[in-house]
């Protein structure tokens, strides 16, 4: 039951985090955001691991350092796709990387439920229909989609890895993941050395953003202490639902009903998933 808790209170924590953060940087660009987003949750995790003045508690703690290369690379493909595309479209496929734990459950002895797979079936099709767009011409991929399949890849292949971390010694899995995205994305300003000015409400809420990301990472890793990792990854992917209320609540955004469609039936799918 813990872990269940736990699970989805990184859920709530990321859909929050991944609504705001987003919005900030179709403004303000996806690298300024997550600079400073990155720094303050690095920032909070640092103060707490250093005032508990305990080393990790075993070296499987460092696989967290490639969960973060690959979840970060996803948020920044999220980001991007939040930035050009429906929030309530690239939502619910980015969460499509709740399949990506389940296919590594299986291949490391995992026997999913028949449910299971109808989920992840409902997914796969949703993502197909919440990707494609009407126009004069006929249909297209909606803006967005290939970028939040991008993201879908990076967060799934962060489950794993962080799963195992966080079984090892959440709190500097945490750390570690925090330190390792933090420079991926430091390197990639000094690459693109876009302007970092921020004003002091902005930065504010990004630190927020940044905080409650990093905070989503600590209840992904603790819950992985107590669950599965199909089980409490895929719960920890059900973040999309509070992203998508809150475009559809204070962005008011509007979608074809194909999308909806999709939509509706990724989210179910990953609800499947979850329940079986």
């Amino acid at each position: 039951m813990l872990a269940v808790l736990l699970a989805l209170g990184a859920s709530a924590t990321w859909g929050l985090a991944d609504f705001f953060g987003p919005l900030k940087g179709r403004r303000l660009g996806a690298l300024r955001v997550l600079v400073y987003a990155q720094l303050a949750g690095l920032t909070a995790i640092a103060v707490v691991v250093a005032v508990r003045g305990k080393g990790p508690a075993h070296p499987a703690a460092f696989l967290a350092i490639p969960a973060a290369v690959s979840g970060t690379l996803g948020l920044y493909s999220y980001y991007r796709g939040m930035a050009v595309g429906a929030m309530s479209v690239v939502a619910p496929i980015a969460g499509a990387s709740a399949a990506v734990p389940v296919v590594f459950g299986v291949a490391t002895g995992d026997r999913p439920s028949i449910m299971t797979g109808v989920g992840i079936a409902a997914a796969l099709t949703g993502v197909v229909l919440a990707s494609r767009e009407r126009h004069a011409g006929g249909s297209r991929v909606a803006a967005g989609a290939g970028l939040a399949l991008l993201a879908a890849v990076g967060f799934g292949c962060y489950f794993p890895p962080m799963h195992a971390a966080g079984h090892a010694d959440f709190w500097w899995a945490t750390l570690l993941f925090r330190i390792t995205s933090t420079s991926v994305i430091l390197t990639a300003v000094l690459l693109r050395r876009p302007t970092l000015r921020i004003g002091r409400p902005d930065l504010l809420v990004v630190c927020l953003v940044g905080i409650g990301d990093m905070t989503g990472n600590l209840l992904f890793a603790a819950a992985s202490t107590q669950g599965l990792v199909s089980v409490v990854s895929v719960l920890a992917s059900l973040y999309p639902i509070v992203t998508v209320v809150l475009a559809r609540t204070v962005l008011e955004e509007k979608v074809a009903r194909t999308q909806q469609a999709g939509v509706a039936l990724t989210l179910a799918g990953v609800a499947l998933i979850s329940a079986g």
